[in-house]
């Protein structure tokens, strides 16, 4: 069975910074693209990064580049975020994702299975 899980949300104050983890299981998915979405609420899925399976390629949404990292675990199941400088709109629930394509996979429909998502909230 394939289960992803994200950890690290939490609330924390604009220009504050957060860490988020999501560890992949039941499938070789070193070998696939996983990647970080976000919806606000009343607000479509929307891409923020990914990476390669080997972490090598990253993409970002332009909201987010500059201020957000995205990298791999050394295992390959494992993709990380790494949110720096955050601001009120980046309130939302993050998710992460798993992709059969790739690595410049930015669609909500490009990929095959997802966590259940953890909370990021910023306050002003």
């Amino acid at each position: 069975q394939v289960q992803l899980v994200e950890s690290g949300g939490g609330l924390v104050q604009a220009g504050g910074s957060l860490g988020l983890s999501c560890v992949a299981s039941g499938r070789a998915f070193s070998l696939y693209t996983m990647g970080w979405f976000r919806q606000a609420p009343g607000k479509e899925r929307e891409f923020v990064a990914v990476a390669s399976w080997n972490g090598t390629r990253t993409y970002y949404a332009d909201s987010v580049k500059g201020r957000f990292t995205i990298s791999r675990g050394n295992a390959g199941n494992t993709v990380y975020l790494q949110m720096n400088s955050l601001k009120p709109e980046d309130t939302a629930t993050y998710y992460c994702a798993v992709s059969y394509r790739g690595p410049n996979v930015i669609h909500p429909h490009q990929y095959e299975h997802w966590g259940q998502g953890t909370q990021v909230t910023v306050s002003s």
